[in-house]
């Protein structure tokens, strides 16, 4: 049901943006709803939200559309709070919001330099003993992630909240086949060690 719900969408944002540009105007004026979480640029401050500034729209769109068609009850105290924040808003606003936020410029992250080494090694090359693929495949080298196959820009973003998403990813609680895959096979250290690496990309 999860996979025909998501293919949906994804059927839906393709068909939506070839009639609906984004309105990043309208988007910003009905941006107060976020602003608690994601501040007014969408570069938050609470290291367990993410930066929404600077991500793909497409990928934005995705997210909201996926919060809004999801019951009230879902696993993840952050997704109830996505749900109640965009259970009115039309597809059209969701849009409009993507597009205000994803014309944003997501602030620059830092790595401490003792998750260098074992980060980067996981980044950029995963750790083949162990079947991990490395993030830089999907993500790209340089973090920026990729538009087309919607997968999120990793450079900038808080590094607690890739790692509060990986650990979702690992016990099942959030949902992607490749990703699911991947983050059961990683350890916690390998985890920290790579989401403040990605962070810091640039």
């Amino acid at each position: 049901m999860r996979k025909f719900f998501f293919a949906s969408v994804l059927i839906f944002i393709s068909c939506f943006n070839l009639f609906a540009k984004g309105n990043a105007k309208h988007g910003k004026e009905i941006s107060n709803t976020c602003v608690a979480c994601h501040s007014t640029d969408g570069n938050g401050l609470i290291p367990t939200y993410p930066k929404i500034a600077g991500q793909y729209e497409n990928y934005l769109l995705k997210q909201l559309l996926i919060f809004k068609g999801q019951a009230s009850d879902r696993q993840s105290a952050n997704a109830q709070i996505m749900y109640t924040q965009v259970k009115d808003f039309s597809p059209q606003d969701l849009e409009d919001l993507a597009a205000y936020y994803s014309s944003q410029k997501m602030s620059k992250g830092a790595t401490e330099q003792k998750y260098l080494t074992l980060g980067e090694k996981i980044y950029r090359g995963g750790n083949l003993e162990k079947g991990i693929t490395a993030c830089a495949a999907c993500h790209s080298p340089r973090g920026e992630g990729n538009n087309a196959a919607f997968f999120p820009r990793l450079s900038g973003q808080h590094p607690d909240y890739i790692i509060e998403q990986l650990k979702a990813y690992k016990t099942g609680d959030r949902k992607h086949y490749v990703m699911e895959a991947v983050a059961k096979r990683m350890s916690d250290e390998e985890i920290e060690a790579v989401s403040h690496f990605a962070s810091g990309l640039h």
